[in-house]
């Protein structure tokens, strides 16, 4: 018997995919250069007040948004690769999966940090390189443009090639719940909070975070 059970609340789902589109903007403007770098910055702006929230969101956001509900261990990884995991493991992210998330949180967040401190001596200048010693901020430029640009296409590549991998083999289409929020399951379990309350306290926390970034920004003015 299946059971249909909201997984993924809709502030996580709207975070997933404008992140997405926020990553396709930057490779893009990224990779034109000249004046589409003021889109690159805005753009890079846009993922940080992300960031901060599902950094938040990861302790107050519904069920399987939360850090506890995916903070699996080497050995739970280890007995996930040998087909072992525990039904609950297999809910939200399973341990695999986990790993890849919060390596995907930390490159963008260290992408995004050497951004803010950035200085190519071409077309762009982060807000924040006023702040770093010269030296500093092109080592912040270079890494930015080479070893992290690099390790985030490496991880998104990876996310993506998981997520056909599971479709075609495995028979487990991961993208419609990311869509609708909810997931047939063989067994119930708790679901999800996903009403108006928490809908619109992702949004106030969203909220507040934009502004973060707003005032982070506004210091290199």
């Amino acid at each position: 018997m299946s059971n249909k059970v909201r997984v993924w609340d809709l502030p996580t789902r709207l975070f997933h995919w404008a992140l997405v589109l926020l990553v396709v903007g930057l490779v893009i403007s990224g990779h034109r250069g000249g004046d589409a770098m003021a889109w690159h910055a805005r753009l890079g702006y846009a993922v940080l007040a992300l960031l901060l929230f599902r950094i938040v969101w990861g302790f107050i956001g519904g069920r399987w948004s939360r850090f506890r509900a995916f903070a699996f261990s080497p050995r739970d990884i280890f007995e996930h690769l040998r087909g072992n995991s525990v039904p609950d493991r297999l809910v939200g992210h399973n341990p695999l999966g986990a790993a890849s998330i919060f390596a995907m949180l930390s490159i963008l967040l260290v992408q995004v940090g050497t951004g803010l401190v950035a200085d190519d001596e071409i077309a762009f200048t982060g807000p924040l390189n006023r702040f770093v010693e010269s030296a500093r901020g092109l080592a912040a430029t270079s890494y930015h443009k080479q070893v992290g640009q690099w390790a985030l296409l490496a991880l998104v590549g990876l996310h993506v090639a998981a997520v056909i991998f599971h479709r075609v083999r495995k028979k487990d289409n991961l993208v419609r719940p990311m869509i609708f929020g909810d997931k047939d399951l063989a067994h119930p379990t708790e679901a999800s909070r996903d009403d108006l309350p928490v809908r619109l306290l992702g949004l106030v926390v969203l909220m507040i975070c934009a502004a973060l970034v707003a005032w982070m920004v506004s210091l290199g003015g």
